[in-house]
């Protein structure tokens, strides 16, 4: 395990997620999926069609958050402390 792992702790189970930036990109799109599925199907019906809308502003503003995801992997904060420094960069 990296340090940059992000473990959590279910009763007697482990959930350990490597390369966190990138699973994030994975979970930002599959959200995004979800979100049109939805809007589509809403809009099948009028009654339903501003939710609908909703659902697509929702996934629009998630394409805005793909290029931020990637950004912050590839741009990282390096902590300096005296002549050593710690490295927030993941492992990839």
């Amino acid at each position: 395990m990296t340090h940059n792992d992000l473990t959590v702790t279910i009763g007697r189970e482990e959930l350990v997620v490597r390369q966190r930036w990138e699973t994030a990109s994975i979970a930002n799109d599959a959200l995004i999926a979800i979100w049109f599925v939805i809007g589509s199907i809403l809009f099948f019906w009028e009654d339903t069609t501003l939710a609908a809308t909703w659902f697509f502003l929702v996934g629009s503003i998630q394409f805005l958050v793909r290029p931020v995801i990637r950004l912050r992997r590839r741009i990282h904060l390096r902590r300096l402390r005296g002549d050593r420094y710690t490295d927030d960069a993941e492992d990839y």
